[in-house]
């Protein structure tokens, strides 16, 4: 099981692709803070609805200052067509090695109806403008969180 972040770790680096396949680091935000989200798979319920309040808070997100990075192990391809399904404006990450997923912590054992399982922890990261970890949440609720994290952060 990965370790999890806590505030005042440097952010690990990372460079992905976005549904478009187009690469994006965590070093081109620097300078801004940025919501980092980990979620289990584009096209189902939960994440669809996690992704779509991401999106209809982006200006109000960017006018504070946040960038938003959604990560799960999806490919690109599956990305794209959750974008276009959805018309999602967030940026979607694509890490099926599950690297970024593991270094944040958002990868390993959780319960799943009563079971035991391994897999995508649905965390968020928010990091700072120099790159260290200004809160780390493990285990959020797909509905609802959005808001609590707009409540947060103060924004």
């Amino acid at each position: 099981m990965s370790e999890r972040l806590k505030p005042g770790d440097t952010a690990p680096a990372f460079s992905l692709q976005d549904a478009d396949g187009k690469e994006v680091s965590l070093a081109e935000h620097l300078g801004r803070k940025v919501i980092v989200y980990f979620y289990p798979a584009a096209l189902t319920p939960g994440c669809t609805k996690q992704a779509c309040d991401f999106t209809d808070n982006l200006d109000v997100l960017a006018q504070a200052g946040y960038d938003v990075l959604g990560i799960s192990p999806d490919k690109p391809e599956k990305l794209g067509k959750f974008r276009e399904k959805e018309n999602l404006k967030v940026t979607l990450l694509a890490d099926p090695d599950k690297e970024v997923l593991t270094a944040y912590g958002a990868f390993g054992e959780k319960t799943m109806y009563g079971k035991t399982v391994t897999g995508v922890i649905r965390s968020t990261v928010v990091v700072d403008e120099q790159g260290r970890i200004e809160h780390a949440f493990y285990n959020v609720k797909a509905t609802g969180h959005v808001a609590k994290l707009i409540r947060d952060l103060g924004v």
